[in-house]
């Protein structure tokens, strides 16, 4: 199975009520959870030396405490992480940041990526807003459904 695939198989699970997919067959076996649990995507032991292709990230900072959303104030949005895994707020280490505080971002555009088992996924803007806060770290873990920025929606 191509990595595209797998990432449009781990966007159908985010993007509806599934909680778990399996699929199996002679050469594969893939599941996916999601949840409280960790979302799990297995490949075959067999797999080519090529088939997952990681972009070069920073190691893990050490988790830091999530900053709690601002109960007081209704005009900001949570967006929240889609699948558990590891928030990077760039490409690749030596690229800029996909967005800063401040930044007004348009639908479709990429916030930051998540990288989960290996495949880092974009998170896309699902409307237009402006950034107030980033609240979590780059490099940090991030859970499913634990804030990743506050924005203003516009």
């Amino acid at each position: 199975m191509e990595i595209k695939d797998l990432k449009s198989l781990i966007k159908m699970v985010t993007e509806t009520d599934i909680t778990e997919f399996k699929l199996e067959n002679k050469e594969e076996k893939i599941l996916i959870k999601r949840g409280q649990e960790k979302e799990i995507v297995h490949l075959p032991a067999s797999a080519p030396a090529g088939a997952v292709a990681p972009i070069a990230a920073p190691a893990p900072a050490a988790a830091p405490t999530a900053a709690p959303a601002p109960a007081a104030d209704d005009r900001y949005e949570a967006i929240p992480s889609p699948i558990v895994g590891t928030f990077y707020r760039k490409p690749s280490p030596d690229a800029d940041v996909f967005i800063s505080v401040g930044d007004v971002v348009e639908v479709g555009q990429t916030l930051c990526l998540v990288e989960a088992m290996k495949l880092f996924n974009e998170i896309e803007a699902e409307f237009k807003c402006k950034i107030v806060e980033i609240v979590k770290d780059d490099a940090a873990p991030v859970e499913y459904g634990e804030t990743l920025f506050l924005v203003e929606r516009l």
